[in-house]
């Protein structure tokens, strides 16, 4: 039997738990434009939503990354988001080159991740699906459902050097030994999966470290089935993906 999933309560207050955007803004802030590298429906169109809901005091646009300069506000300030849990230069170069030629002054922010709360959202992921232990209280004698993790990332090596910090973040999350690999390229699970078998860890767990946009639907699956192991879905539009946007857009707001 799988332990329920608890996920944060909202924190109210200031210090380091005070809201990422402030609860009003004047009618000129700038627009938040999210960017999502394909398509600017499904799970992105489910992570805007999420972000309109949470942050009603925010203008949200939602545009492939392709057609960023038709959703630049004319005469108005504004701060793309890209729709990435790492830098990935293959989509960020564009964006940048989009927002410099359309000479709007939008400031572009960095990807979603590392950041300890993409740790935390891919460990209620795994929990979600009886991979991890639902909570990080280290006083119940429970045993992990499973002996190591891989992280897995779409952009091959590039990518899994990007996401290392991650992978600490979560393996400090989990107490548990997390490595990156990639899901599009080789060397990828299979070689992590031997590695850390040979290391002991007989029972294994893939944790996709993307938003679910990135790559067709069925590729974790068949990268898990490949090495015998479990699977987290991807991060979808979960609250804490919104959050860290909103965070984003907060951060330049303070700047």
């Amino acid at each position: 039997m799988s332990l329920p999933v608890r996920e944060r309560s909202p924190r109210p207050g200031g210090g380091r738990h005070r809201r990422p955007v402030p609860t009003s803004l004047p009618p000129d802030a700038p627009v938040l434009v999210l960017a999502a590298p394909g398509d600017a429906t499904g799970v992105a169109a489910d992570v805007a939503a999420v972000v309109r809901v949470d942050n009603p005091q925010i203008e949200v646009r939602l545009t492939a990354a392709d057609a960023l300069a038709e959703a630049l506000p004319a005469g108005r300030d504004a701060v793309v988001v890209p729709l990435l849990t790492w830098d990935d230069p293959g989509v960020l170069g564009p964006i940048n080159q989009a927002v410099a030629d359309s000479g709007s002054g939008a400031v572009v922010t960095g990807a979603l991740g590392p950041h300890p709360l993409l740790a935390e959202a891919l460990h209620i992921k795994l929990a979600e699906r009886g991979l991890a232990r639902a909570d990080r209280v280290r006083l119940l004698n429970v045993s992990s459902p499973v002996d190591a993790v891989i992280l897995g990332m779409i952009g091959g090596e590039l990518a899994v050097r990007a996401a290392q910090a991650t992978a600490v973040l979560l393996a400090s999350r989990l107490t548990l030994p997390v490595v990156a690999a990639s899901l599009d390229s080789e060397p990828g699970v299979t070689v992590a999966a031997e590695r850390l078998r040979a290391a002991g860890a007989a029972r294994l767990a893939v944790a996709p470290c993307m938003i679910g946009h990135e790559a067709p639907a069925d590729l974790v699956k068949q990268a898990a089935d490949a090495i015998s192991a479990g699977h987290a879905e991807p991060l979808g539009a979960h609250s804490m993906i919104a959050e860290l946007v909103a965070r984003a857009y907060g951060s330049q707001l303070a700047t």
